[in-house]
């Protein structure tokens, strides 16, 4: 351990140094089931061949030139992820909070073009968009806000899945520009809305006039078994940010959008230096490309449906065990107490996982999980929360 790092983590006590598909090895050489994929990052796993072989060749030919100049290779995955999705026009960043700073500025930019005073984006409580002040602002969780204040206007929050709220919102309030919002809340617990519930936002916007914008930096690019999770709702919003499993591992977001949130931006509005260089992008293709080949995004789809069955039945009567949610790849067991000392619990038992939302235990593991491994990971967690949950009988005993 350094001193010489931010105290700005709540670092686990194991260091890892390879991986290999679903697996990690830590310095003593002790091996893990990666059952949290760097956080929704590494969905093709830890050194997939196809992925290696790309950034190596990309690293011996051209890693950086600047947006001041075409980018070949940035203009080949705008044309993939326009086509993926549905939208229009990309911008490329490093990161999901760059991504949403861009669909924030974007909804800024609409409504000024209103002549709006203060331009009104509504966004979620238990929400997670990121870190900057505008995203820290937009997010709906205070212990990510407190020591930030003054926090930036132009936010309206509202309670996720709720559309009498919403709809009271369009009644009362003024100048709003945008909707800004997550398909299933990770950060906040995989809380997933009532089927219905984004297809009625979207209606609510083309009412009214307003943007559709959808943070899928977590859901996007096959997670739940679709390319966005909107499109298990039948609708297209009108910005969406992409990040996370984008790049596996190699930092890039995008900020999508079509109709008029594609036209917004002009020379001078908007930059970044490393956003959407050549490195990044090659990644992000090889990404994209083994994702199709390996037909990853229905196998994402079957899999997550086999464990969340599988832990529903081995947790069926579980004192420690709420419920469980999931779509895809992305899977919350929501336990009946608060257990921070899991993670560091479920390392004993050779498993990564996290726990978000206090009591959540979020797994988001990678799409070439076998199901072998989909099994093994099913047995770890289950032994994780049979040791918290002996622990806590004996503390009370």
């Amino acid at each position: 351990m350094t001193d010489s790092l931010m105290n700005t983590y709540k670092r686990l006590p194991v260091g890892f140094i390879r991986g290999e598909g679903a697996w990690l090895w830590d310095e003593a050489n002790t091996q893990y089931l990666d059952a949290i994929g760097g956080i929704a990052v590494c969905a093709l796993g830890h050194a997939h061949p196809a992925l290696t072989r790309a950034i190596s060749e990309q690293a011996a030919t051209l890693l950086h030139t600047s947006n001041l100049f075409r980018i070949p290779l940035q203009e080949q995955l705008g044309d993939r992820l326009t086509r993926a999705s549905g939208m229009e026009k990309a911008f490329f960043c490093n990161s999901g909070a760059e991504a949403n700073e861009a669909a924030i500025k974007l909804a800024r930019l609409y409504g000024n073009n209103k002549k709006y005073k203060a331009p009104t984006i509504v966004v979620m409580e238990n929400s997670f968009h990121g870190r900057t002040l505008a995203t820290l602002t937009a997010t709906g969780s205070r212990k990510v806000q407190a020591g930030f204040e003054p926090l930036v206007k132009g936010f309206l929050r509202v309670p996720f899945g709720d559309v009498a709220a919403l709809e009271t919102v369009a009644q009362n309030a003024t100048e709003i520009v945008a909707v800004m919002v997550e398909p299933i809340q990770g950060e906040g617990g995989i809380r997933i809305p009532d089927a219905g519930y984004l297809a009625h936002i979207r209606r609510m916007c083309d009412e009214h006039d307003w943007l559709m914008i959808l943070d899928e930096i977590q859901t996007g690019v096959g997670r739940t078994g679709r390319f966005l999770a909107a499109e298990h709702d039948g609708i297209l919003p009108d910005i969406v940010s992409l990040a996370k499993a984008l790049g596996n591992g190699i930092p890039i977001g995008a900020c999508l959008a079509r109709g008029n949130a594609a036209t917004l931006f002009h020379p001078g509005n908007h930059g970044t230096t490393f956003g959407g260089n050549p490195f990044a992008c090659r990644a992000a293709l090889t990404v994209l490309d083994t994702i199709e080949k390996e037909q990853l995004m229905p196998r994402a789809a079957a899999l997550g449906a086999k464990i969340t069955d599988l832990f529903r039945a081995r947790f069926d009567g579980h004192p420690m065990v709420r419920e469980i949610r999931g779509k895809g790849l992305m899977i919350g067991i929501e336990l009946t107490q608060a257990a921070p000392e899991l993670p560091a619990l479920a390392l004993q038992h050779g498993v990564v996982l996290n726990v978000t939302a206090d009591k959540v235990i979020r797994l988001l593991p990678p799409y070439i999980l076998t199901d072998q491994e989909a099994g093994e990971l099913v047995d770890r967690v289950c032994a994780a929360v049979d040791a918290l949950t002996a622990q806590r009988q004996t503390a009370t005993a």
